[in-house]
C-alpha cells in the first residue's frame, strides 16, 4: 500500500481510510512499507506510526504485513523488533541491497531476521533493486526454516513454475500476474491493484474458480493501465492515479519526482476506459 503524505508528513488519517477502502474491496491483505509504500524514505518513527495506525483501523479485518529492508542486518532486525509491537501478520524481507552478497551472505541475513521475530517472513526477490538474485538452491535452503513461508518473486521466468516451488510464490511483477495465477501461484502483490482493486480481486477469483477465458479478457482490459503505472518510478504513477480518483494526494517524498503532465493525462483516459 502507498503511504499518503501531506506537506511532507505522514497523513495517517488518509492511510487508515485507504486501508479500509481496500479491505472493503475484498483484498486478502495489505503490505505496508514496501517499495510502493516508499518504505526506504520513511524515518523509523514514521514506519512504526504508519503500521500502528493502519492495524488499529483495520482491527483484524485483513492481515497486514510490513516491509523491512536495508544494508545492515542488525538494523533490519531492530526494525522487526520495533514493528513486532504492532499487530502485524509478518514481514516482507528483501536481501541486503547494494552489497550484492552471495548465497551464504543472503542466507545469513534472512536467518538473522527470522531469529529476531516469532512472525512469518515472505522473502522478496527483486534483483532490479537489490543487485542480487535469490537462486533456486538458496530458496530451497531457506524454505526449511519454520518462519520463512513465502516469496514475492519479481523474476518473470520463476513465476511460470510457481506451483512446484518449495515456498508459496506471490507475483511481484504485475505484467506477469495472470500467467502466474494460471500456473498455480499463491497470489500477487500488485501495485496496480491500488487502482480499481475490485477488478483485480475479480481477476483472482475468476482464475481460482476456473473461468480462465473470462480472466484473460479482464486482464487484457487492465493491461493498458498496468503499463502506465510502471512508466515512471513506482509509486509515482500509482499515487497520481489515486489522486485522480480522489483517494490520496499525489505527493511523493524526494528524491522521487511528481508524475509528468503527459502521464497524468494518459492515466485519466485509462481510468475512464476501465470496465464497470
Amino acid at each position: 500500500m502507498v503511504t499518503p503524505l501531506h506537506a511532507g508528513e505522514l497523513d495517517l488519517a488518509c492511510a487508515q481510510r485507504l486501508a479500509l477502502h481496500y479491505a472493503e474491496a475484498g483484498v486478502d491483505g495489505l503490505i505496508l512499507l514496501g517499495t510502493t509504500g516508499e518504505g526506504g524514505l520513511l524515518r523509523p518513527w514514521e514506519r512504526l506510526a504508519l503500521v500502528a495506525a493502519v492495524t488499529q483501523a483495520l482491527d483484524g479485518a485483513v492481515p497486514v504485513m510490513a516491509g523491512v529492508g536495508g544494508v545492515d542486518t542488525a538494523a533490519v532486525c531492530e526494525q522487526v523488533r520495533q514493528l513486532d509491537r504492532c499487530d502485524v501478520a509478518g514481514y516482507l524481507v528483501p536481501p541486503p541491497y547494494y552489497l550484492r552478497v552471495g548465497d551464504a551472505g543472503m542466507a545469513w541475513h534472512f536467518e538473522q531476521v527470522a531469529a529476531a521475530t516469532w512472525r512469518p517472513l515472505m522473502l522478496y526477490n527483486v534483483p532490479g533493486r537489490t543487485g542480487c538474485s535469490l537462486s533456486a538452491p538458496l530458496i530451497a535452503r531457506l524454505a526449511v526454516h519454520p518462519r520463512i513461508v513465502a516469496i514475492k518473486q519479481c523474476e518473470a521466468p520463476a513465476l511460470g513454475g510457481a506451483g512446484t516451488a518449495p515456498l508459496d510464490v506471490f507475483c511481484g511483477e504485475d505484467a506477469a500476474m495472470l500467467v502466474h495465477l494460471l500456473a498455480g501461484g499463491a497470489g500477487a502483490v500488485p501495485a496496480s491493484a491500488h487502482v480499481r482493486p475490485d477488478l483485480f480481486v475479480r481477476l483472482a477469483r475468476l482464475v481460482r474458480s476456473g473461468h480462465h477465458e473470462a480472466a484473460r479478457a479482464l486482464f487484457a482490459q487492465l493491461q493498458p493501465l498496468v503499463g502506465l503505472l510502471f512508466s515512471e518510478p513506482n509509486p509515482v504513477p500509482v499515487k497520481a492515479a489515486l489522486a485522480l480518483c480522489g483517494l490520496v494526494r499525489a505527493e511523493v517524498r524526494r528524491p522521487l519526482q511528481p508524475a509528468s503532465a503527459g502521464l497524468v493525462k494518459a492515466l485519466e483516459q485509462a481510468l475512464a476506459d476501465l470496465p464497470a
